[in-house]
């Protein structure tokens, strides 16, 4: 991750190595750990404790708050603080926006800059990344690096229900929530259909509004919008929904006697896709977007690239094989869009050109994407 110069948000899911990056970035600055519960609990009581604490040591440079969501009243001591100490660095960190709005948000949001943190990338890992076990298991660190990954993938989407859900008080019903993450699972990687999954879980449309913002405010996913920019055909208006991490995906996605296990492995496959180019655009700050692309007519690209050096255009395939027919939405894109660089990535050994549109496998493809690289589409 490309560190912002001055004080800076950093966001994150819970996992994704925030507190661990930074003590290896700022191991000599003033740390600030909300999740100890004493801590926690003197700061929620007296948010002023932390302007006394910096009062008492001149020699403060940076200070590390780490998951401020936990006290958003802290805001406005860290907001004074800028104001009065310009040279003074501040680094907080969330795995949630939802509280920070009620508070200082808009007022320090315009003084700190943010920037995220993703999970794993393939080219993070090098000769350890497996795109196996990257399907199975996701690449959150906390995961990836556990002794058991199985078991504490179970465990996560538990954690964040019991401390950030249920201990904030998100929601009234954490059965309807519950039920609504797996409800929402089999969108993943599909346009998103508000009221099928409002029948799905048997709750109302409301509802599963507001727990997809919820769901987006803790970072554990996101939406894709339909690339519409000078459209010839007419497109689609839903947008594409996907979890943060395919692992996660993985588990929360009930499975079955009915459910086909390559139905599942294919929407993960794109997801792992999806995560790694939000990640390289993230990370690289060139003010790229991350679009998918569906015309009413049924024609689809799975992702599609936008911004001031790039545009391109994916399609991602979970088959070995690759059939001219399988092109068809890119040639379709291609047709609209002749700017464009389309390729196509699917799970074979070798890459290969058919009907003029590269074909790459996807392992080879994650482990070149790297933020201080162009896509590695060549």
């Amino acid at each position: 991750m490309q560190e912002p110069a001055g004080s800076f948000f950093l966001f994150g899911p819970r996992g994704t190595g925030k507190s661990t990056w930074l003590r290896q970035a700022h191991g000599s600055a003033y740390r600030l750990d909300l999740l100890d519960p004493e801590a926690q609990r003197l700061h929620l009581a007296r948010p002023e404790r932390l302007r006394e604490r910096v009062a008492a040591d001149p020699g403060i440079a940076v200070v590390v708050i780490d998951e401020v969501q936990k006290v958003p009243a802290l805001l406005d001591v860290v907001h004074a603080l800028v104001e009065e100490h310009p040279g003074l660095r501040f680094v907080l960190t969330g795995s949630s926006a939802r509280k920070l709005r009620r508070g200082s948000w808009n007022l320090l949001a315009g003084r700190l800059v943010s920037a995220s943190m993703h999970p794993f990338l393939a080219a993070e890992l090098g000769a350890d990344f497996s795109l196996e076990r990257a399907l199975r298991f996701g690449l959150v660190p906390l995961i990836w690096e556990a002794k058991d990954p199985e078991q504490t993938l179970r465990a996560y989407a538990s954690l964040y229900l019991r401390e950030e859900v249920q201990a904030e008080a998100l929601v009234r019903d954490l059965g309807g929530f519950a039920r609504f993450l797996e409800g929402i699972s089999f969108s993943h990687g599909s346009t998103l259909n508000l009221s099928a999954v409002a029948r799905e879980c048997q709750v109302g449309r409301k509802s599963v509004e507001s727990y997809l913002a919820i769901l987006e405010d803790l970072l554990l996913a996101f939406r894709l919008p339909v690339f519409s920019r000078r459209a010839k055909r007419q497109v689609v208006a839903h947008e594409k929904f996907f979890y943060f991490d395919a692992g996660v995906f993985r588990s929360l996605r009930p499975a079955g006697p009915l459910d086909s296990p390559a139905e599942i492995e294919g929407m993960a496959l794109e997801g792992l896709v999806a995560q790694h180019l939000r990640a390289w655009i993230a990370y690289r700050c060139s003010g790229d977007q991350l679009f998918y692309w569906r015309t009413k007519a049924g024609r689809e690209v799975d992702f599609v690239l936008y911004g001031p050096d790039s545009f391109t255009a994916l399609e991602v395939k979970r088959s070995r094989q690759v059939h001219s027919r399988d092109l068809q939405g890119l040639k379709a894109f291609q047709a609209d869009y002749p700017e464009a660089t389309v390729a196509l990535l699917h799970m074979g050994a070798e890459p290969m050109r058919i009907d003029g549109i590269l074909c790459l496998p996807c392992g080879d493809f994650l482990k070149g994407v790297d933020p201080r690289q162009p896509l590695p589409i060549h």
